[in-house]
């Protein structure tokens, strides 16, 4: 008797570790086929930031210099205003 219950145990145990040998395969399996899609998209995301960064530089050096004219202009030619919502004193 008690050797059919060591061998019972033995059997159970041989076939968890089949089936955790087959489980860990199917696993692997599963993760190769689905990262490397992920390098791919991150791949191709890489070349569109690349492409976007290159356009911004781009039309930074294109229009650059205008727009630090503009703001210098904008700012050292001071023309007080008053607000809209502030009355204007009493004509006397």
């Amino acid at each position: 008797r008690s050797k059919r219950v060591k061998d019972a145990r033995t059997e159970a145990q041989k076939e968890i570790e089949d089936y955790r040998k087959r489980k860990e395969e199917e696993f692997k399996k599963f993760e190769k086929e689905h990262s490397s899609g992920n390098k791919k998209a991150e791949e191709d995301a890489a070349k569109d930031a690349e492409q976007q960064v290159n356009a911004i530089k781009a039309s930074g050096e294109k229009s650059g210099q205008k727009v630090v004219d503009d703001l210098l202009r904008v700012v050292t030619d001071v023309r007080p205003e008053v607000p809209d919502r502030v009355a204007a004193p009493p004509k006397a």
